[in-house]
């Protein structure tokens, strides 16, 4: 004899899922989010930062010097390269997160310092 006691009124495990009639209707679908005021007051959103806040301009002369020790004596230097030297020569984050997001490929150093924002030494 086995302890197993069935159970009336239950009904039977199933392994398909049924969505009830009303979510099956056709339904127009509409999208809100251009009907709905934009939420501007979150961290993070533009409203949120004021426009008084100034970003602080980055000194680049440690760019200029790495870039005129870099190209003395050469016409061309790689991305990476560039970038190497300048992490070897800690310059400040922001100058790395420029160099860092230029594409790969070799600069001529006119090249480099406008894109980097810099000066021709």
């Amino acid at each position: 004899m086995t302890d197993d006691v069935p159970v009336t009124g239950a009904p039977a495990p199933t392994t398909q899922a049924r969505l009830p009639e009303a979510v099956l209707a056709d339904v127009p679908v509409v999208d809100t989010a251009a009907i709905d005021p934009p939420v501007t007051d979150l961290p993070g959103t533009v409203a949120a930062v004021p426009d008084e806040i100034e970003v602080e301009a980055v000194d680049t002369r440690p760019l200029d010097e790495l870039l005129d020790d870099l190209y003395r004596g050469q016409e061309r230097i790689s991305q990476v390269d560039i970038y190497r030297r300048a992490v070897a020569a800690e310059l400040p984050a922001q100058l790395l997160a420029r160099l860092n997001a230029l594409p790969q490929g070799e600069y001529a150093v006119d090249e480099v310092t406008d894109l980097l924002g810099g000066s021709v030494g």
